[in-house]
């Protein structure tokens, strides 16, 4: 047990320092404060074989890195909490669907697993842009148009970058787990979510 405790926690460190790299690729950005990426991906498939604790964990490590190597924009500490610990760590949603998504990989029905990855990718990506909503209403309300409301400001830009990054880590993850299935299933059976027998 301990061993598989060992082995989960070192895909945990891999994800995350993954998703800082994949985060150094180029966003595509339609305005400043809207744009898409594939960070995400590598909290997705630790989500798909290891679960919610697993992922949710690795999200906050991924948080935690961009706020020390600098990478996150900081206006106040509570909106740092928020947009980068909380945010980042609520990806880990996705792993709420790990079981499911471990038994569509053992049975082998691709439609079955790619409609739970797709669940699984949406909640994640919403339960993350929820936090970024949330401080963008208190935090990033200056940037709105004379035209819209901060929440209205807040629910269109982090609504539209979460729409999109969550598309491009579907694309990303069903072109990744089509072509390469052990990417997702885990052979012991087990993630952090479970006790060993």
């Amino acid at each position: 047990m301990k061993n598989m405790k060992l082995i989960v926690l070192i895909e945990v460190a891999i994800m995350a320092a993954l998703a800082v790299v994949v985060d150094l690729i180029p966003s595509i950005k339609l305005t400043p404060s809207i744009s898409f990426n594939v960070a995400m991906v590598p909290i997705f498939l630790l989500a798909f074989r290891r679960g919610f604790k697993a992922a949710t964990l690795a999200g906050f490590i991924w948080g935690l890195l961009q706020v020390a190597l600098g990478e996150a924009w900081v206006v106040h500490p509570v909106q740092v909490f928020l947009e980068y610990f909380v945010a980042f760590a609520f990806i880990g949603g996705a792993g709420l669907f790990s079981s499911r998504i471990q038994s569509a990989v053992r049975d082998g029905g691709k439609k079955g697993l790619l409609s739970w990855m797709l669940l699984a990718i949406l909640v994640g990506s919403v339960a993350r842009y929820f936090w970024h909503f949330i401080a963008g209403v208190f935090f990033f309300g200056y940037l709105a148009p004379d035209n819209l409301s901060p929440v209205l400001f807040s629910f269109a830009a982090n609504g539209a970058s979460m729409l999109g990054s969550a598309i491009l880590c579907a694309i990303v993850l069903c072109a990744l787990v089509a072509t390469a299935p052990r990417l997702v299933k885990v052979e012991d059976g087990r993630s952090m979510n479970r006790k060993a027998a």
